[in-house]
C-alpha cells in the first residue's frame, strides 16, 4: 500500500509541475504577443498622414522598439501626458522610437503642436485611429492608449488611460 501511494504521489507531483508550467506559459502569452501579430502588421501597413500632409512611412519603425501613443487634442489626459512622453523620448531615443498617433484633424494637431511642441514623431489617423487602437488591444477605443512594441514586432505592454512616470520607467527597462 505504501508503494502504491508513492506511485500516485509521483503522478500527482508530475501533474502539478505540468499545470504550473502551463499556467506560467499562459501568463507569459498574455503579456507578450508573437511577432506575427496581425495588429502590429496592420500598424505597419496603416495609411497614416504626417504633419506635412504626406503619407507617414510606418515601415521605418520596423526592427526597432517602438512606443506608440494614441492621443487627441480634445482629450485632457492625452494632453497632460505628452510632456512626460517627450521627456521619456529625450532620455531613451537611442534605444526606442516614439510615435504619437493623433486621432484628430490635421489643423487641430498643427495648432496644438504650435503651442506645445514635442520632439518625437507625430502621425495622424483621424477617427480611423480608433479602429486601429481596437485592433491593438483596446476594446473600448478609449484614449489615451499606449502600446510598447519590441524590435521583433511583439506587443510588450498596452495601457488604456493616462501613463504615469512609473509606467514609462518600466517601459524604459523593457527595451
Amino acid at each position: 500500500m505504501n508503494k502504491e501511494f508513492g506511485g500516485k504521489r509521483r503522478y500527482f507531483l508530475a501533474g502539478a509541475v505540468g499545470l504550473a508550467l502551463g499556467l506560467g506559459f499562459a501568463t507569459w502569452r498574455t503579456r507578450t504577443t508573437p511577432a506575427t501579430d496581425t495588429a502590429v502588421r496592420d500598424l505597419w501597413l496603416a495609411n497614416l498622414e504626417g504633419l506635412d500632409g504626406q503619407p507617414a512611412a510606418m515601415q521605418r519603425y520596423q526592427g526597432r522598439p517602438l512606443l506608440v501613443n494614441f492621443w487627441a487634442t480634445w482629450c485632457p489626459p492625452c494632453v497632460e501626458e505628452l510632456p512626460m512622453i517627450d521627456a521619456f523620448y529625450q532620455e531613451n531615443k537611442d534605444k526606442v522610437a516614439v510615435l504619437g498617433i493623433a486621432v484628430d484633424r490635421l489643423d487641430a494637431v498643427k495648432s496644438f503642436l504650435g503651442n506645445w511642441p514635442v520632439s518625437f514623431d507625430i502621425a495622424l489617423a483621424g477617427m480611423a485611429g480608433v479602429a486601429l487602437t481596437k485592433s491593438l488591444g483596446n476594446p473600448s477605443g478609449g484614449l489615451p492608449f499606449t502600446v510598447l512594441i519590441s524590435s521583433t514586432g511583439a506587443i510588450l505592454e498596452r495601457k488604456v488611460g493616462k501613463l504615469s512616470e512609473s509606467d514609462l520607467n518600466q517601459y524604459g527597462l523593457m527595451v
